[in-house]
This record gives structure tokens, sequence and C-alpha cells, in this order.
């Protein structure tokens, strides 16, 4: 299992997610997965990103809230979370 460190972006994105009162059992069951190496399932559709987050990873939990994170041996790293204006503007 790898460790979870998340930015202080994620912390503030992870509070306006909370205040939207999306599922956040359902973001858990995604990082919980991240971290323990476990394919996502084909809905969450990962793919690398380019440009501003060129290196990092975005899955989707709901078709509009996305999750940015990194990886490496031993850390999973919880970039973003939010919907594609949210993150993309």
């Amino acid at each position: 299992m790898k460790k979870i460190s998340d930015s202080n972006r994620f912390k503030r994105d992870f509070r306006r997610v909370e205040k939207r009162r999306l599922n956040l059992d359902k973001l858990a069951k995604i990082i919980n997965l991240l971290a323990a190496d476990q394919p996502l399932p084909p809905h969450c559709r990962p793919h690398k990103l380019v440009g501003e987050y060129m290196g990092q990873w975005e899955c989707h939990i709901e078709p509009d809230w996305l999750l940015v994170y990194e990886m490496d041996e031993d850390t999973l790293y919880l970039v973003r979370t939010g919907s594609h204006a949210d993150l993309f503007r």
C-alpha cells in the first residue's frame, strides 16, 4: 500500500467538493484502489495529462468530477480534484 500525500491545493479542492455534497465515498474508493496499485474501473478512464499538468494522471470519479494525481514507487500524490471547469480554466 502506498503512502498518500495530499497537496494544499487538493485540500482546498476537497473542501469545495464537500460543499457541493458529492459522494465522498466514491473518491475514497478510487484513492484506495490507486494506493493499493489496483486497476481502476473502466468508467474512471485514467490517462496521462499534458500542458500544465504534464507528467500527472487524471481519472473520472463521476463524468464531471476528476482526480489529478501522481505516483511513484512508495507514494500516491493527490494533486487536484473537482470539475473540468475547476481544474482546466
